[in-house]
């Protein structure tokens, strides 16, 4: 009785747009998928986590092309983010592949709510980037980066776009965080926008928080306060082997609050002199609770990508 439970509660969660055997052909794919996306973190070798990830990528594609795929949640590919929007039209993957110690690469793809598939590959262009703050890129050109929310929001003309929330392991000594933009206006996509004012300077089209790889860092977006709410970084010296000058948590916060399409800037989003405020937020713990498949705790290792 319990195996027959066990099999109907398994479909139940899928009940809407798929099929029995297209769950069962999808399941069959994930078993190698799970194993694959595991391999590309976690595998001794780095020939060995190259071709997990090489080969992880076709079989995804024929996945996701199972009718209604979008349904499927693919619970057992742990160190793969899935991020959907509050209204389900699309969702975002992200993974990562380490080549080695210092040096990690960012994979991606988005598909949209749709029966058939309908794809966009994301390609890790951040370290060509030239000043990817200011960058409005396509997704052949994607600053690569772990996603770990997303926070749809209306720009200053009426149109939908979202926020991105992502973890980039940068380098070995310093890691960061990324707020990005994504703008999809009949079916194009593009990341960043000009919709971050810092003060009466040019606009910003994605934040950039860098930090020490011993720190731990909060970039979210705050459904209590409405806004960004991020720890206010301070310079220090690095306890880091060759690190040097580095940015830490101060024990402030600060932010951006969207007024009429545009993210501005907050210096203190708490009274500094308020620490009860200060100590309610951080009991709240609002940096989301990264979920199964959405890995960023896990893999923000003090080993990554090299510096432009």
């Amino acid at each position: 009785m319990l195996a027959i439970t066990t099999t109907v509660n398994t479909f139940s969660q899928f009940s809407t747009g798929m099929s029995r055997p297209d769950i069962t052909l999808i399941q069959n794919y994930e078993d190698t998928l799970a194993t694959l996306s595991y391999g590309t973190l976690n595998a001794d070798l780095a020939d060995d986590r190259l071709y997990a990830c090489h080969e992880m990528i076709p079989r995804l594609v024929k996945a996701l092309k199972v009718t209604n795929s979008f349904q499927y949640k693919f619970p057992r590919m742990e160190t793969v983010s899935i991020q959907y929007p509050a209204d389900s039209s699309f969702r975002i993957f992200t993974w990562q592949l380490k080549v080695n110690d210092a040096d990690y690469r960012y994979y991606g793809a988005i598909q949209w709510n749709t029966p058939d598939l309908k794809l966009v590959p994301l390609a890790d262009r951040s370290m060509a980037l030239e000043n990817p703050t200011y960058s409005t890129t396509t997704p052949d050109k994607w600053y690569g980066a772990l996603y770990y929310n997303i926070k749809s929001f209306t720009s200053g003309k009426g149109e939908k776009m979202y926020l991105l929330f992502g973890y980039d392991a940068y380098d070995v000594n310093d890691h960061r965080k990324i707020i990005d933009v994504l703008t999809i206006t009949n079916d194009q996509v593009s990341f960043g926008a000009p919709v971050f004012v810092v003060d009466k300077s040019t606009p910003k089209s994605r934040i950039i928080y860098e930090y020490s790889a011993d720190a731990g860092v909060k970039v979210n977006f705050d459904e209590n306060h409405d806004m960004i709410v991020c720890d206010h970084l301070q310079q220090i010296q690095g306890i880091l082997p060759g690190q040097g000058k580095t940015m830490v948590p101060d024990g402030s916060y600060e932010g951006y609050k969207l007024e009429k399409g545009i993210w501005k800037y907050i210096s203190d989003v708490f009274d500094s002199g308020n620490s009860k405020n200060q100590r309610a937020f951080v009991t709240k713990k609002t940096e989301v609770t990264q979920p199964a498949n959405s890995p960023t705790d896990t893999i923000e290792k003090k080993t990554k990508r090299k510096k432009n």
